[in-house]
């Protein structure tokens, strides 16, 4: 239902050049959610148990792939099955340690929970800059926006500077990311091993 006198593209452009995001709206307090967030009640989809999809994620277990030659090429063909036949899959035990985890978590929740003009000077639409924080990459193309706020960066094949991340989770970002360079490495390899078996 379109409301009356409702600007949309003058709406989504505010919201934008605000760079506060969609934390600066629930750190403002506001009372009724913006338009540009509300969904036509006619392109709202029920969920229920009968139109749920049910289907399980292949999950490999790589704790086996450095000390079991048997284990490892078990590990090689669950790899093989689930990308031939998902085109993705989880791994677990895949040699990040926990804390590096948690503490990334931290970081990400840091760098939201700073102040507004902090954030704002790695807000922006440019996705080849390394560092981008902005609300919906699609906000301009999608019929509604999410209720959400994205911060991501290209840390390879050429990451940033150390200075040009953010404080608030520098350290934990450049050791985090080597972590997932080594998984990746090992992956790729995993990849490879099956390809030509």
């Amino acid at each position: 239902m379109e409301v009356a006198g409702y600007d949309r593209a003058r709406e989504l452009k505010a919201f934008d050049d605000a760079k506060t995001g969609v934390k600066g709206l629930v750190d403002a307090r506001v009372e009724k959610i913006p338009q540009i967030f509300v969904s036509p009640s006619d392109n709202v989809e029920e969920v229920s148990d009968t139109n749920r999809a049910d289907f399980s994620i292949p999950v490999i277990d790589l704790e086996a792939i450095e000390n079991d030659p048997i284990g490892h090429e078990k590990i090689v063909e669950k790899i093989r099955d689930a990308s031939e036949t998902w085109g993705f899959f989880q791994v677990v035990n895949h040699g990040i340690p926990v804390s590096v985890l948690e503490e990334m978590l931290r970081g990400v929740r840091r760098f939201f929970e700073q102040e507004t003009e902090v954030k704002k000077q790695f807000y922006t639409r440019d996705v080849t800059q390394k560092v981008v924080y902005n609300s919906n990459s699609d906000l301009y193309s999608s019929p509604v926006a999410n209720w959400r706020d994205t911060f991501f960066c290209f840390m390879a094949p050429n990451p940033p500077k150390p200075e040009e991340l953010p404080d608030a989770c520098r350290d934990i970002q450049i050791e985090y990311s080597k972590h997932v360079l080594r998984l990746g490495f090992r992956l790729f390899g995993l990849l490879s091993e099956g390809s030509w078996t």
